[in-house]
């Protein structure tokens, strides 16, 4: 492939399509091609923004030999028919995340892409954060020994903030097209669990509103268990104003702490002499810095996604985040909403009744 990478971009919707296509401008080996938006006016002020064209009907963006891959950022309830769209056109997609509200609809959407035979990728940006791609290293080689423990916090504000829940993006409240808070951010979450530990055998979750009646819930802790004795605990809040510690990982041979990796830990100026990633060994005196820089912001960590995207179609590479994976991810979320409504431990693979959820 010599000529750049006509990409297309479905729905301005979620507001990490402009991040996306703001990195993608920077790049030589990809082009912004079209975009289409079922809000004309937000459509056409985006492709405005972004230099690219706007067109009316989404069969139109797809049937454009120009628009060789497109990016799925509608509401979340309609990824499944915007994304089959796409595989029949035989488009390479990038998926916003979650996947899907349910899980027959990611079966669709997986069967979908295999049967057209083109690449499908989650855009889970923890993925392509250097702290988290230290972590998954270190844990998955054996360095730490058997995993007892992981703690892993994922955590935004949004909530507090009026231009998100009066504002354009409001869908994300609406649990028709988005389920919950717990559902939209806690995805991230159960994608780096899964990523570092595998699937996960049970769950039991508390999820619930607990300072806000905007959204259908605004904080949710959920504790997975796996085959190999490992505990995970999630902790989700959309109500978070700042932080800083955001994984432990607890191992018989070691201990890794990692700092300032979502939302809430860069959202405020850092502490003097910030450390992104420590390990301690069994028997050292002392804890090391693994010499991680932290991005200068959230932001950089979302617009990493489109990088890895245009490489896995260029170089044929496999993607880094799967529809199996985003599957599992959704999978691990809906068993914490049935946990938390059921107020008992839900086990995997999930029932017939959790297929529909």
């Amino acid at each position: 492939m010599n000529s750049p990478l006509g990409i297309g971009v479905i729905s301005f919707a979620h507001g990490h399509a402009h991040l996306y296509c703001e990195r993608l401008a920077t790049f030589d080996d990809a082009r912004l091609v079209a975009c289409w938006d079922d809000n004309s006016a937000r459509g056409r002020q985006a492709a405005e923004r972004h230099g690219m064209r706007f067109v009316p009907q989404l069969e139109e963006l797809l049937a454009d030999p120009a628009v060789e891959a497109v990016i799925v950022t509608c509401e979340t309830y309609r990824h499944a028919e915007k994304v089959l769209a796409a595989a029949a056109a035989g488009k390479q997609i990038l998926c916003q995340k979650p996947m899907a509200l349910t899980l027959s609809d990611c079966d669709r959407m997986a069967a979908a892409v295999a049967a057209a035979g083109v690449k499908f990728m989650m855009a889970y940006q923890m993925r392509h954060d250097p702290s988290n791609q230290k972590i998954h290293a270190l844990v998955t080689s054996g360095a730490l020994g058997r995993i007892s423990l992981v703690r892993r916090r994922h955590c935004i504000p949004v909530l507090f903030n009026q231009e998100f829940v009066d504002g354009p993006t409001r869908w994300h409240l609406d649990p028709l097209q988005n389920l919950g808070m717990f559902m939209d951010d806690a995805s991230h979450a159960t994608d780096f669990l899964h990523w570092l530990l595998g699937p996960p055998t049970s769950v039991m979750a508390e999820i619930d509103n607990t300072l806000t009646q905007t959204a259908p819930d605004d904080t949710g802790v959920a504790i997975y268990r796996y085959a190999s004795g490992t505990m995970a605990v999630l902790v989700n809040s959309s109500v978070t104003l700042a932080g800083e510690n955001t994984t432990e990982v607890y191992g018989e041979q070691g201990v890794l702490i990692q700092n300032h990796d979502d939302l809430v830990s860069t959202n405020v100026a850092l502490p003097p002499h910030p450390i992104a990633l420590k390990q301690y060994r069994r028997g050292d005196p002392q804890w090391h810095d693994l010499g991680i820089p932290i991005p200068p912001s959230h932001a950089e960590r979302i617009a990493a996604v489109p990088r890895a995207f245009v490489d896995c179609i260029r170089h044929d590479l496999p993607p880094p985040a799967t529809a199996h994976d985003g599957r599992v991810s959704v999978e691990m979320v809906l068993g914490a909403y049935h946990s938390a409504r059921q107020g008992r431990r839900i086990h995997f693979p999930c029932t017939e009744e959790l297929l529909h959820v």
